[in-house]
């Protein structure tokens, strides 16, 4: 089985970009533990309890022998945060706008392990990886040349930019791996000091305690004062860092309707969403990637950004 019919298929499917990676003991791999270890991940858990199946796809399925790593592109055509006049609007981070992307992803890939099994001539055993399965997704991304990891640790694809979401089928296939996308980032970091927080602390390291997607998305608990102050009119995540990257400055835009914004998360103002009931905030965030956060914790948000009691 070779790989060109296989990206074929991927993109057929509606995915975007498409590379093979193979397994071993990558560098990027043994950065974890040193994270982890200096308490960046915060209240993140899970991370420490599978840090160790997280150190190797092979900890995973331990026949892996390639990694088919897609990505799809989330850009759409409104503007960028920064560029979004007065502080009343209910800022929510772009991949967050349309359809769950798990959901979306993770069918397209049962689909491309559909046609994979029809073609391969073998049996073989496979795992998918949608985000929240333990596997660096970002790592083998690199290795697949999807992108490179940025300083602002997202992966950044020369042509396409940063906007993409990624996913895996894992497979004991024995599948020719491509190059490993080259770092292209040079002496920039921009993205290091536009972060509000200063989230980051040198480049490629995240102090995720810091970060406003994980204040607004993974803390659980009511903010502290200056936790609630940092946010601004940031209600779910943030893309400040992307926002400013070169390689996103003429990103394009994509066109599939899965990606665009409901109309209720179309830079909604924080009144707005401060004012709708229960019923509707779920009925506006259901089958999207919010509904994680679930309406509790996102009213949370709107008065914290509306500098309410929180």
């Amino acid at each position: 089985m070779t790989s060109a019919p296989i990206k074929a298929r991927a993109r057929e499917l509606g995915f975007d970009l498409c590379g093979i990676s193979g397994v071993g003991d990558f560098d990027e791999l043994g950065h974890l533990p040193s994270w982890l270890a200096r308490g960046y991940a915060g209240r993140m858990t899970y991370l420490n309890r599978s840090a160790k199946r997280r150190a190797d796809v092979r900890r995973w399925l331990p026949s892996a022998r390639s990694v088919i790593v897609v990505a799809c592109l989330y850009n759409t055509d409104r503007p960028y945060s920064t560029e979004v006049a007065g502080p009343d609007v209910a800022l929510v981070a772009r991949y967050a706008w349309g359809e769950d992307y798990h959901r979306v992803m993770k069918e397209r890939l049962r689909q491309l392990l559909e046609w994979l099994q029809a073609h391969a001539g073998e049996p073989f055993q496979w795992k998918i990886g949608v985000d929240t399965e333990p596997i660096q997704e970002r790592a083998y991304a690199q290795r697949a040349g999807i992108g490179w990891i940025g300083k602002n640790t997202c992966v950044i694809n020369p042509e396409i930019g940063s906007w993409i979401l990624l996913a895996e089928l894992v497979t004991s296939l024995p599948l020719e791996p491509d190059a490993p996308a080259v770092d292209q980032c040079g002496t920039c970091q921009l993205c290091l000091e536009a972060c509000p927080t200063q989230a980051f602390v040198e480049p490629w390291v995240l102090d995720a305690r810091r970060c406003i997607s994980y204040l607004t998305i993974e803390l659980k608990p009511a903010f502290t004062p200056d936790q609630a102050a940092a946010i601004g009119s940031r209600v779910f995540g943030c893309d400040i860092c992307q926002e400013v990257c070169p390689h996103n400055a003429a990103a394009p835009i994509s066109p599939r309707v899965e990606w665009q914004p409901r109309p209720a998360l179309d830079r909604p103002s924080l009144a707005t969403m401060e004012a709708a009931s229960a019923e509707t905030l779920a009925g506006a965030i259901d089958g999207t990637t919010l509904a994680r956060t679930g309406v509790e914790r996102l009213r949370r948000n709107v008065r914290a950004a509306l500098n309410r009691q929180v």
